[in-house]
């Protein structure tokens, strides 16, 4: 064999032992691994796992399930502040049989609802600001805890102020985490995200909703079998017009005022005189248990003899004339029949009783808020 001929051979075993190993680096890399597996299944051995915003709302509900759909982990996320809790999310979470995170954030919420950057809904509700604190804090934790993908059941359109689609971009921009934060119910109609770019999922099979219609995301709890869910904006006071008004004349008033504060105002009855000096008389048992617990350092401590009858707190009085005056509401709403309806008062440091008559509502229907 000639020289030139085992020049040849040599080069082709090369080239052939280099294509092989340039396909075996191929072959285990990281995108590779998931059209390997199966979208959604594996990475390297390591599942694909979702964090997903959860209000127990069906769209959120629905964008927990489409996940599922495809093989991705999801562990449930939602938060807590004076204005909105976590129990219909937990019932949610329980029922779709995932985990959930409960985080706290009442503090800056509080801050934020005070100044929005980007304003306020119909009430005192800013859902752009607060979608975009949520989604921050979401992506907070998938960068710490290594989660793939931030997911929300946003639907383009469904709220003219809130999910146009510069709000959503809005949100995405300002939550710190928009390269991995994916609407599944609205995600074909969306630019795409890194998740999808990447192969963690597989677009096409992803929601194209929009509008304010909620006959597709009907067909897809049906098809789901999802059948308990609260309604949109259900569970947030800021989207309720009477507690808004109680709580602009708060901060108003006291623009310091903390999530105590703020607590106060669901109690009951919200009133405020014209001196300034506002009180809270009970509409209900639950309501006066939790104002006869209240602190002696809030001001004056009402509470009714007779049954039904309310409780009431007088927040720092002026003088002993403010106090009068809730004495005599407080007679008015409990059940007297006429008749003198025996208050008993906590004040400065004392504790007595007084027959106090009721008066006409009108008197003072005018200082409710």
């Amino acid at each position: 064999m000639k020289n030139d001929d085992y020049r040849f051979y040599f080069v082709s075993i090369v080239s052939t032992l280099s294509i092989a190993f340039v396909s075996l680096l191929n072959y285990a890399s990281p995108l590779n691994s998931y059209r390997r597996t199966g979208i959604g299944r594996h990475r390297v051995g390591k599942k694909i796992r979702a964090l997903s915003l959860l209000s127990g709302g069906l769209d959120s509900l629905l964008a927990v399930r489409m996940l599922e759909e495809q093989g991705i982990e999801v562990v449930g996320l939602t938060f807590t502040t004076p204005f909105f809790g976590s129990e219909n999310a937990e019932d949610a979470a329980k029922e779709m049989k995932i985990p959930i995170r409960i985080v706290d954030i009442s503090d800056e919420h509080l801050a934020m609802v005070k100044n929005p950057p980007h304003g306020r809904g119909k009430n005192m509700n800013p859902c752009i600001d607060c979608h975009a604190m949520m989604v921050r804090k979401a992506g907070e934790i998938a960068v710490t805890e290594g989660f793939d993908i931030v997911a929300t059941g946003e639907v383009l359109n469904e709220r003219p102020m809130s999910q146009n689609r510069r709000s959503l971009d809005t949100v995405a921009k300002n939550s710190g985490c928009s390269e991995i934060l994916l609407r599944p119910l609205s995600a074909r109609l969306l630019d795409s995200t890194k998740p999808e770019r990447e192969g963690l999922i597989d677009r096409s099979r992803l929601g194209a909703i929009s509008g304010r219609s909620r006959k597709p995301q009907m067909e897809l709890a049906k098809k789901y079998g999802i059948v308990h869910y609260i309604q949109p904006a259900g569970g947030c006071l800021l989207t309720d017009p009477a507690f808004s008004k109680r709580l602009e004349v708060l901060l108003h008033d006291l623009p310091e005022a903390g999530c105590d504060d703020v607590e106060l105002l669901k109690l009951g009855r919200f009133f405020r005189f014209e001196n300034g000096v506002k009180a809270i008389v009970g509409r209900n048992e639950k309501n006066n248990q939790k104002i006869e617990a209240l602190p002696e350092s809030l001001g004056a401590l009402l509470i009714s003899d007779v049954l039904p009858g309310p409780a009431a707190i007088v927040l720092s009085p002026k003088s002993i004339r403010d106090v009068n005056l809730v004495a005599s509401i407080c007679a008015t709403y409990a059940d007297h029949g006429g008749s003198e309806v025996p208050i008993k008062i906590r004040y400065g440091g004392r504790t007595w009783s007084e027959l106090v008559s009721p008066v006409e509502k009108e008197s003072f229907l005018n200082f409710l808020i």
